[in-house]
């Protein structure tokens, strides 16, 4: 008998597997949920992952970018794991989910790795 790919473990998952996927603190409490994913089109690697947070019903909803390295997958929670507290999220840069980041702006990229503290998927500061 043949073995279901989709049932063997392995490293790999697809992107609309990880949309829509919990992102939680240390102890399990609910952050948001993964809204989208940004893939650097040369290198083919995931570059960032965009965090809906807060909201009801989608109104007011802020998207958070977050360099991809700043999650962590959490196999305990079956969901990504953020190291981040309430007022640096407050204060982390963000848009609209009725707006758009300017993803062809590479200073908003950097003021997003340097708030935090990450190096840019680009090299250097």
């Amino acid at each position: 008998m043949a073995v279901e790919v989709t049932t063997r473990p392995h490293q790999l998952i697809a992107s609309d597997r990880v949309e829509g996927t919990a992102v939680r603190r240390a102890n399990g409490d609910m952050i948001g949920h993964i809204e989208r994913l940004m893939i650097d089109k040369i290198s083919g690697k995931v570059s960032y992952a965009v965090l809906s947070f807060g909201g009801f019903l989608g109104i007011g909803t802020n998207l958070i970018p977050l360099p991809w390295g700043r999650l962590h997958y959490s196999t305990k929670f079956e969901a990504y794991e953020l190291d981040i507290e309430d007022d640096e999220l407050k204060r982390a840069p963000s848009f609209r989910a009725d707006k758009d980041f300017d993803w062809g702006d590479r200073s908003q990229e950097v003021e997003l790795h340097r708030f935090y503290g990450v190096p840019p998927y680009w090299g250097g500061f």
